[in-house]
This record gives structure tokens, C-alpha cells and sequence, in this order.
């Protein structure tokens, strides 16, 4: 996993380094000492993980945070206990509460491993070309689950997704790539930076228009008609 660190106290930084460096499934991209450095770097490299101090110059870690609309794991590191709380509504992986040894630091990248597993288990399988019949979704402190053939779209709406089904509306935390990574590529697809949409939904395509079942009309995005029309229309 890439990961990088946000944190402004080299003593800090000197630690983490050292144990990112004995975690072989971690490589470490870069340091930065305040928030806005990050994002600059963010904007054009690939991050799986970030470990991110709370208290930062310019920025803090929780008003970075809140920047970010589809973050990568975050594991948070601080010496104040106090925002705890605060912080896991930002679905972060781990609160690692400064000094902490190796072994808990261990134990928090296991975390993101773990998410990973839990992830795959809703994918795809395209050995046996099955899927599961149901996904479940986090909103908030739930887990909801959504039998996958009554999505009828899933709509990105800044720091959350909305997934629409034949008789409700549900928001999510999570991402709109986590949808396109755990639903079947053959059922679904992207017609829009904001977009995912069931073929098995649309009523009929107009222009730069899909009309789906329940009166729904969403926008084709010019980037990814040529590729949905071809997909449908195979």
C-alpha cells in the first residue's frame, strides 16, 4: 500500500518512518509537515493510506479531512484523546493515540487490510460468474443491506453516495469507486463522472439522456457515452 505522512513534529515523523519501514505490505510516498503540501500531492499521485496528525499548521487534520471528498484510508495519530469521537464520523480507520508502540501500530494498518477483505467478499466473481444477490452499506454507524437487483442508479453527492432502489433512497459513506469495484461491471455501468445507473433499469436512451423504470432521467457524460453505448448496444 502507498501511504504517506501529515504530521509536523520530526520526532513524530522519525518514528512512523522507522515503522512503515518494517511493515513490508507499506511504502512510504512522501512526508509533509502540513495539510496543504498533501493535497498538492494528492491531486496527482495514487494514496491507499494516509497517517495524518490532528493538530497541523495552516490546516488541522479534522478540517482536512473534510476537504477531501472521497478520501483513502486514514489512520489519525495525536496526542489528544478529545477528538476521537469527532473523527470516526469520518469513517477513519484507527485512532492512534500518541506515544503508541509498534505492535498497536501494527494492529491499525491490519485494519485497512481487514476493510479490503470485507470489500471483497461483495465482488465480483468472474470464475464462477456469480454475484452475490445482496451488498451491504454503511451510512452512518448502520449497515444496511440492499439486495443488488433493486438498484436502479447510485448518484456521488459530495462527501457521501446516494443509492436509489425501486422503492427507497439510501445514502452512504462510502465512495462512488466503491460501487464500481463491488457491483458486476456487466450490470452496471458508469454513464457519468456522478453517475452509475442498472442497464437492467433503463426504459430508453434519448441523446444525452438514459430515462430509467420510476421516472428517473439522468445525464450521459460526453466522456463516457461512446463506451456505455457500446457496451449496451453489443
Amino acid at each position: 500500500m502507498n501511504c504517506i505522512i501529515i504530521e509536523d513534529q520530526p520526532p513524530a515523523q522519525r518514528i512512523l518512518k522507522k515503522y512503515i519501514e518494517n511493515v513490508d505490505s507499506l511504502e512510504l510516498k512522501g512526508v509533509f509537515s502540513d495539510a496543504i503540501q498533501a493535497m498538492e500531492f494528492l491531486k496527482s499521485e495514487t494514496v491507499h493510506l494516509i497517517f495524518l496528525d490532528i493538530h497541523l499548521p495552516k490546516l488541522s487534520g479534522i478540517d482536512f479531512l473534510k476537504t477531501m471528498g472521497n478520501p483513502p484510508n486514514i489512520i489519525l495519530t495525536t496526542a489528544f484523546s478529545e477528538y476521537a469521537l469527532e473523527s470516526y464520523e469520518f469513517n477513519v480507520v484507527d485512532y492512534l493515540l500518541k506515544p503508541f508502540s509498534f505492535q498497536r501500530f501494527v494492529k491499525a494498518v491490519s485494519k485497512v487490510s481487514e476493510r479490503k477483505k470485507i470489500a471483497s467478499t461483495n465482488k465480483y466473481d468472474a470464475d464462477s460468474a456469480q454475484f452475490r444477490k445482496e451488498i451491504y452499506i454503511k451510512s452512518g454507524y448502520e449497515h444496511i443491506k440492499i439486495y443488488i437487483e433493486d438498484i436502479q442508479h447510485i448518484t456521488a453527492d459530495s462527501d457521501y453516495t446516494e443509492i436509489v432502489t425501486e422503492t427507497k433512497k439510501h445514502l452512504s459513506n462510502e465512495p462512488l469507486r466503491f460501487w464500481l469495484e463491488n457491483l458486476p461491471s456487466n450490470q452496471f455501468q458508469r454513464i457519468h463522472k456522478s453517475h452509475i445507473i442498472n442497464a437492467e433499469s433503463i426504459e430508453k436512451i434519448v441523446g444525452n439522456q438514459v430515462y430509467l423504470l420510476g421516472g428517473f432521467k439522468l445525464p450521459i457524460g460526453r466522456a463516457y457515452k461512446e463506451e456505455f453505448m457500446k457496451t449496451i448496444l453489443k
